[in-house]
């Protein structure tokens, strides 16, 4: 295999953000400390809510199931350590406002350090003597549910469905969002754990072709990638795929256009066109839940910004609240405008610090005022001027100041003639406006008015 940076592919529109550092690149992923509680929200993911299995006062351990529902939607929640269930109560939620928590006191005497389980992995991983049907029962049991950011349950994704069925499968090893390194670090570090689980993501799902999609500011990790299969005796004709650096290139949508030239109809899904994506951190975890039984209790969060003392790379429990992981990292060195669980494009900025890590927390970013763009404090937006460069960078290729118009006045109907929900609300928008418009914030709001008519 070559890795040279040739021949690199991508999709038409998105930005090139003035890149925040990526303070935590060449930081390795460390385990974090036992919290003293954690709070393990019941909806981490695309789907049903889970129902609490557990009531207060019980005792729980490491890896228990805590929560679930029946629905083919869904996904498990587990506790990530030794302890007394403390309550069940209303917790603050990234996405939801506020949601139930199980929250769960911890046994610190009793309470080992969850260890990486990357060295039990190597290249010459097979994935034959695993059943599709024993992969997709370990995921589900696993609760194992899209690292990326958007939470859908990976069994659904990996079953087989005979009206549907998968032929190719996309790994998405991009990253685009700016300052976060979770899941480069994983690529470098967790390589053959990380392809242990592509394989048996491949061998659950029936595709026949494999593409790991990584941008071309990532050579080392295209570099480690290659090589490891290079090696591996059985690499399954996995082929690295080097793409253009530019912002939204993670997204779903744009990474098929990248990968295989083909687009997402409106209103369609992948399955639709016989394509599973996955995220590296994903892979990692599928990997973990068949071969050690493990489920789903720790993540990968990058700790990043100019004024965070360390930033890192930290294997969390899920459910520890934000303020214990900037504390961790030294703290902040300046006064800081805003906490963002996600990064500065489409991360969701947080007003209580004791927000817990759920399932879907890539990183928290601390940004400055200077960070977060003057037009935001001081400059008030002015008229738009019908530049167009909205429609220039939209990867949807919507026009996203009529809709933001069209929300602004009132006129829903004229919002959902111009295609508002297949907004991705990537806020490229937003980024290129020259009258300082939110226009992305326009659109996200028009979204929650429609779905409240309905």
């Amino acid at each position: 295999m070559n890795y040279e940076l040739k021949n690199k592919q991508t999709f038409a529109g998105g930005i090139h953000p003035k890149s925040a550092e990526k303070l935590a690149k060449d930081c390795k992923i460390e385990p974090f400390p036992v919290p003293k509680q954690v709070a393990v929200m019941l909806s981490q993911h695309i789907g049903a809510i889970c129902k609490p299995l557990v009531k207060k006062g019980d005792d729980v351990k490491i890896g228990q199931k805590i929560g679930e529902t029946d629905a083919f939607v869904s996904a498990a929640v587990h506790s990530p350590v030794n302890g007394k269930v403390k309550d069940i109560a209303l917790q603050s939620h990234v996405v939801a406002g506020r949601s139930k928590a199980i929250i769960i006191e911890t046994d610190l005497e009793n309470n080992p350090q969850k260890q990486l389980c990357k060295d039990k992995f190597n290249e010459n991983f097979s994935a034959e003597k695993y059943s599709a049907e024993e992969i997709c029962n370990a995921v589900n049991e696993a609760g194992i549910v899209g690292l990326g950011g958007a939470g859908f349950p990976t069994r659904v994704k990996l079953e087989p469905n005979p009206r549907l069925p998968k032929k190719t499968l996309i790994i998405n090893g991009c990253e685009c969002e700016p300052c976060i390194t979770g899941d480069y670090r994983i690529m470098l570090e967790w390589t053959n754990q990380m392809i242990a689980g592509v394989k048996l993501a491949k061998k659950a799902s029936g595709c026949s072709d494999v593409f790991i999609g990584i941008e071309d500011n990532k050579p080392k990790a295209i570099k480690t990638i290659i090589e490891t299969l290079e090696k591996s005796s059985n690499n399954e004709k996995i082929k690295v795929v080097p793409l253009e650096t530019k912002y939204p290139q993670g997204g779903e949508r744009q990474l098929i256009k990248a990968v295989l030239g083909i687009n997402v109809p409106t209103g369609g899904i992948p399955p639709m066109l016989g394509v599973v994506v996955l995220n590296v951190a994903t892979a990692a975890a599928i990997a973990e839940a068949v071969v050690e039984k493990a489920p789903l209790t720790h993540r990968v969060v990058t700790i990043t910004g100019k004024t965070i003392a360390k930033p890192a790379n930290y294997y969390v429990p899920i459910g520890t609240a934000v303020n214990e992981l900037l504390e961790f990292a030294g703290g902040v060195t300046e006064k800081s405008a805003k906490v963002v669980l996600g990064g500065p494009m489409m991360g969701i900025a947080i007003a209580d610090l004791t927000t817990p890590v759920t399932k879907t927390t890539g990183a928290v970013t601390v940004l400055t005022k200077q960070e977060i763009g003057k037009a935001k404090f001081a400059c008030q937006q002015t008229a738009c001027i019908r530049c167009g460069r909205c429609l220039e960078v939209c990867p949807e290729h919507l026009n996203p100041t009529k809709i933001a118009h069209a929300v602004k006045n009132d006129m829903l109907d004229v919002a959902e003639d111009y295609y508002i929900k297949a907004c991705i609300e990537c806020g490229c928008c937003s980024y290129i406006c020259p009258a300082n418009i939110e226009v992305a914030g326009y659109i996200k709001t028009g979204k929650i008015f429609l779905a409240r008519q309905k």
